[in-house]
């Protein structure tokens, strides 16, 4: 049996919508990292850039379980040596919830060109609203 190798005009790219409100921030981040590789379709290919592009809506509601939002930390380095910048996650998520999402999101995804074109792929909100409706996305259910 041979292996499939898909080339760039055999592959075709859905939309689809993610409705983060009430679920947990880390399973939303999961789906979005497989539907943005392409690893829900049966062709597949780990060398290809085969996936479709995400919108995750809600991102403010999403949840943390357990005791992470106390005790999860978000580290970033500033431009002085030696120094890093530390954020609890429950001050980033309620500043900043869709860079809590991409920053979930971007630790599911490899860190080659094909992840990387992935994430261009990743749109997010805040609320309900987006601006993809000529798209027309799926509705995505976890």
């Amino acid at each position: 049996m041979s292996t499939y190798m898909p080339k760039a005009g055999d592959i075709k790219r859905s939309w689809y919508v993610i409705n983060a409100a009430g679920k947990p921030l880390g399973r939303v981040a999961a789906q979005a990292a497989v539907l943005l590789r392409g690893k829900h379709k049966p062709t597949f290919a780990p060398h290809a850039d085969c996936g479709d592009n995400v919108i995750i809506i809600n991102c403010r509601e999403a949840v943390l379980t357990g005791k992470k939002s106390e005790e999860k930390i978000y580290f970033h380095p500033t431009p002085y040596i030696g120094h890093m910048k530390k954020v609890p996650y429950s001050t980033l998520m309620a500043e900043k919830p869709c860079k809590a999402m991409e920053l979930a999101v971007k630790g599911m995804i490899p860190d080659t060109t094909i992840g990387r074109a992935a994430m261009t792929r990743l749109r997010l909100y805040e609320g309900a609203e987006h601006n993809h409706a000529a798209q027309k996305p799926q509705a995505w259910e976890l």
